[in-house]
């Protein structure tokens, strides 16, 4: 009745000791017999109380509760994820009180809201919970400054992307995991940006890390691997700005650290220029069969139009690079002439900016190829 009527927060002794109480007993209920439409409802409960518990600006005695429930409910996984989840709420929370300037006593808070998420994620089954939750959970970290903690939860995640399996049971069905790990990878990259290189690891030694891990792992045999080096080339191309478009309040992010060290654009091109080889191979390898030759082109297409959106086109190998792949998208007659307009119209409202003399010049050399 709390879980489904109670709207207001409680924070009444008696009343969450009470449910609590019965809470344990549906908790111990589950056992391995237990069907997982029962265990997700048992749950829900569960969580729907928790969600109800808020001890107001008293954070400390909030992260001891949560520290006594993840006791209480260590065999319902969703539980222990909801737990990280509030955990990881109090400790932004505890950034927006203070307004980002941390004290000793906050900073301590903090440290110790991530160490129960890092405590806690592991006995998680799981794989694509856990590998949100660490992901999550090294947002907060960095948010709040705790740099060190960050990087921990970076590098677990990283570790963990090397187990996914190709195939997951879901609810008694097989489930290909390769779409979701794509989609996984894509935001980790995105959070990449804002996540400053260690002093002692050297450039981009996270980054490096989950390209050796995505370099091994076991995909299928479509493009996947190759559009997500793509991804990682875009993601270069941010972090060669002057300045990022965004950040984090008293977190110096490479564009600071680094400001335009030529070494560290040196090395940022090194592995885009590897990673671009990479690609470039693959799509060497579509020559053949009709099949093959139409997802060339649209590989191709792909590819340059990323080029064209956030490569350096004031560079004469970029130019020539997407001039090439503009070619390649209409070798075989495959190409997707509607979105090719489209690209080509893009390309075109760049030439009218200020600095548009190299889309302007490389719009000349973009022919459109009829299909007959």
């Amino acid at each position: 009745m709390l879980s489904r009527n109670q709207l207001e927060p409680t924070n009444n002794p008696v009343v969450i000791n009470s449910i609590l109480s019965i809470c344990k007993v549906m908790h111990d209920s589950v056992n391995a017999l237990t069907v997982s439409d029962d265990r997700r409802q048992i749950s829900s409960l569960i969580v729907g109380f928790m969600r109800r518990i808020h001890f107001g600006q008293d954070f400390e005695q909030q992260l001891t509760f949560c520290v006594d429930a993840r006791s209480s409910f260590s065999n319902l996984e969703a539980v222990l994820a909801f737990l990280v989840q509030m955990v990881n709420r109090l400790a932004v929370d505890t950034r927006q009180v203070v307004k980002g300037n941390h004290t000793r006593k906050t900073a301590g808070f903090i440290r110790a809201c991530l160490a129960y998420s890092y405590i806690t994620v592991p006995s998680i089954s799981g794989v694509f919970s856990r590998l949100q939750l660490y992901l999550v959970s090294a947002q907060v970290a960095i948010i709040n400054q705790a740099l060190t903690q960050g990087d921990a939860f970076l590098k677990a995640a990283i570790s963990l992307v090397a187990e996914v399996p190709r195939v997951i049971d879901d609810d008694g069905k097989n489930r290909a995991t390769e779409p979701m790990l794509v989609n996984y990878v894509r935001h980790f990259l995105s959070s990449l940006l804002v996540v400053p290189d260690h002093p002692d690891h050297g450039v981009l030694y996270i980054l490096k890390g989950l390209m050796n891990v995505l370099q091994d792992y076991a995909w299928g045999s479509g493009d996947v691997k190759a559009k997500i080096y793509m991804d990682v080339i875009v993601l270069l191309c941010s972090l060669s700005q002057d300045a990022y478009l965004h950040g984090i309040e008293k977190v110096d992010l490479n564009d600071s650290l680094y400001g335009g060290d030529r070494k560290y654009v040196a090395e940022l091109a090194k592995v885009a220029d590897t990673l671009i080889s990479e690609v470039l191979e693959h799509l060497k390898g579509l020559a053949d069969g009709n099949d093959n030759q139409k997802r060339q082109s649209g590989l191709a297409l792909e590819f340059f139009s990323r080029l064209v959106c956030h490569a350096d086109m004031n560079h004469p190998r970029m130019v020539e690079l997407a001039q090439n792949l503009w070619n390649l998208s209409q070798k075989h007659g495959f190409a997707d002439t509607k979105q090719m307009v489209k690209v080509l119209a893009y390309v075109k409202s760049r030439a009218c900016e200020k600095s548009g003399d190299a889309f302007a010049d490389l719009a000349q050399k973009m022919p459109l190829q009829s299909r007959t």
